[in-house]
This record gives structure tokens, C-alpha cells and sequence, in this order.
């Protein structure tokens, strides 16, 4: 007799390599912890919206017993700051999230694992937006919540009951979310750190005072719709919107945001179609 000798046939791993939408967000969720900016611009966040809204209860109660006005405090007015300062750090964040890759090449190792290039760009905004609205959220309860115990005393505390109070309290997180999707934005535009955050920056704190302070009607006009002027109305409730008062236009809670959103959506979308023409 003699034998046959057959090659060992291969043994499938079991395993499934296929670049799935869930796994580019795992993928990226690990990227973005892994970068040390991501801890240091979060913390900073926290540290601002839950520092600066004591710092202005304490501050105003200080001044209104120097005059004795004992007029009641509005405690949402608090929080008012955050829609100023917090969005900053975030922003920083937002630009880097995306331009970090591009300084490093490793955009190029994450366009050839998903070839289809937009499921990278989209599970990189849905991380990011996930994260910031995750701890804006947790910040701004525990602002509220050392409010309450700070000054609650002397009568100075959100009543989260009232659905107009703790709408502009998820405001504010929806507002820093939108803030550091406009940046993250801006940097898949542009791929370039400096240029991104000094852009996202410059809109954030430049554009209002400028369009101010020249003396053009047309410029003025369009203050009520620049990104943060627009999108920090979600911040507040109907009756603080309707006390802006002003001859100019006041856009409602849910206009202004939508108004912010349209910027993210517009240059999220200019963003997508470059990462599809261009090469990485």
C-alpha cells in the first residue's frame, strides 16, 4: 500500500477583519484618550464652567449686599460666563483631534484601513461630540449642584424643576459640544493645528467685538448671527432672551442653535468633500 500524502488544509482564524462603523468609533475613542491634550483640555473645561460660575454667584451676592439690593438673583445668570469661556479649552481640543493625525501621518494609516475615507471623519465627530457633551453635562451639574450648596442659603440656587431652567442647563453643554464640532470642523478644512485654533479663536472672541465696533450698519446687523452669539441663546431661558431687548434681531433659544449647527453642518460638509478629493 502506499500512502497519499494531502497538504494540512489552512485553518480558518474565526475572526472578521471587515472595517465596520462601530469599530472605527472604538478605533477612534482609543485615539482620543490616548493623546494627552485630550485629559489636560477636558479637566481645564470642567475646572472653568464649575470654578467661573461660583466665582460669579460669590461675586455678584458680594455686590448686591455693598448696595443692599436685596432684589432676588437670578442663579441662571451664573452660568451665563460658561458660554464665553468654557468653549475654549474644547475648542482646542476639537482642532486637535483631527490636525494631530495630520502632523503625525497617521491619517494615512486610517484612510487605508476604511478606504471610503468618510466613516473615519464622521466616528471622529460622533467620539468627540460624545465626550464633550458627556463631561459639559457633568460640569455643569456640578456647578449647579455646589451652587446649591455654597449659596443656597442666601437664596441663590437653579431650580432644575422649572423646564425652562434645566433646558438652558443642557444648553450649555449642547453649546460647548457644537463649539468643539465647529473646530474639529474647521481643522479637517484646513489640516493645520495653528491655523484651526486660531480660526476657531478668532471667530469665538474676535468677530463680535469687531463687527461692534466698526461703525457699518450691515456689520452690526449680522452680529445676532455669528456662531457663538447665535448658538449661546440655547444658554438661556425664553424670559432672560426677552430682556435682551434692542432694536436689532433676538433670535429665540432653538433658532440660535440651529443657527450655530448650520455652521458646523456647512463646514463639516466642505470638509467631506475635500477629505474625498484630496490626498492625505
Amino acid at each position: 500500500m502506499s500512502a497519499v500524502a494531502t497538504a494540512p488544509r489552512p485553518q480558518s482564524v474565526g475572526t472578521d477583519a471587515r472595517v465596520t462603523f462601530p469599530r472605527l468609533l472604538r478605533s477612534e475613542w482609543i485615539k482620543l484618550w490616548s493623546v494627552k491634550s485630550t485629559v489636560w483640555t477636558l479637566a481645564i473645561t470642567a475646572v472653568v464652567i464649575v470654578g467661573l460660575v461660583q466665582l460669579i454667584t460669590w461675586g455678584e451676592l458680594n455686590v448686591r449686599e455693598s448696595l443692599d439690593d436685596t432684589s432676588p438673583m437670578n442663579a441662571l445668570s451664573a452660568f451665563g460666563g460658561t458660554a464665553y469661556v468654557g468653549p475654549l479649552a474644547v475648542a482646542v481640543l476639537g482642532a486637535l483631534s483631527i490636525t494631530g493625525e495630520y502632523t503625525t501621518g497617521m491619517i494615512r494609516s486610517s484612510l487605508t484601513a476604511a478606504p471610503r475615507r468618510l466613516p473615519v471623519l464622521w466616528s471622529k465627530a460622533a467620539v468627540l461630540a460624545f465626550v464633550v457633551f458627556v463631561v459639559s453635562a457633568v460640569s455643569v451639574a456640578v456647578a449647579a449642584l455646589l451652587q446649591a450648596l455654597f449659596f443656597g442659603g442666601r437664596g441663590v440656587s437653579v431650580d432644575a424643576g422649572d423646564p425652562q431652567v434645566l433646558r438652558a442647563l443642557v444648553g450649555n453643554a449642547l453649546y460647548v459640544t457644537a463649539i468643539a464640532l465647529l473646530a474639529f470642523g474647521l481643522g479637517a478644512l484646513m489640516r493645520h493645528s495653528a491655523g484651526a485654533i486660531t480660526t476657531t479663536l478668532g471667530i469665538l472672541m474676535v468677530l463680535p467685538i469687531l463687527f461692534q465696533l466698526i461703525p457699518w450698519a450691515p456689520l452690526r446687523d449680522l452680529v445676532p448671527y455669528l456662531p457663538n452669539v447665535a448658538g449661546s441663546q440655547i444658554t438661556l431661558t425664553d424670559a432672560m432672551i426677552a430682556e435682551q431687548g434692542g432694536d436689532g434681531v433676538v433670535l429665540s433659544a432653538w433658532a440660535g442653535f440651529g443657527v450655530l449647527m448650520a455652521y458646523v453642518v456647512v463646514v463639516t460638509a466642505a470638509a467631506a468633500v475635500l477629505l474625498k478629493k484630496r490626498d492625505a
